[in-house]
């Protein structure tokens, strides 16, 4: 019983704790470019270059994250539900 009381208190610290990062920051980095908005390329001699902007975030460099994204649809779809 005590285990199975410990799983979930840590279920709902870690629930609480990304419901609280999405509320202060909904956008984090981008994975792919890894929030410079831009993939890095080098020349022949080595050095590094920017290259073409990220097709990802479209070189914003930030993307939304995936629980502040269901929580606007949920916003989206109650907003639409209780209209008259």
């Amino acid at each position: 019983m005590t285990l199975l009381l410990l799983a979930g208190a840590c279920l709902l610290a870690v629930t609480l704790g990304y419901w609280s990062l999405c509320a202060a920051s909904p956008y984090g980095d981008c994975r792919k470019c890894r929030g410079f908005g831009f993939a890095m390329k080098s020349d022949r001699k080595g050095r590094l270059k920017r290259g073409k902007p990220c097709r990802r975030c479209k070189g914003h460099g930030k993307r939304i994250r995936l629980g502040r994204h269901l929580y606007n649809l949920w916003a989206r779809i109650y907003r639409a539900g209780t209209a008259d």
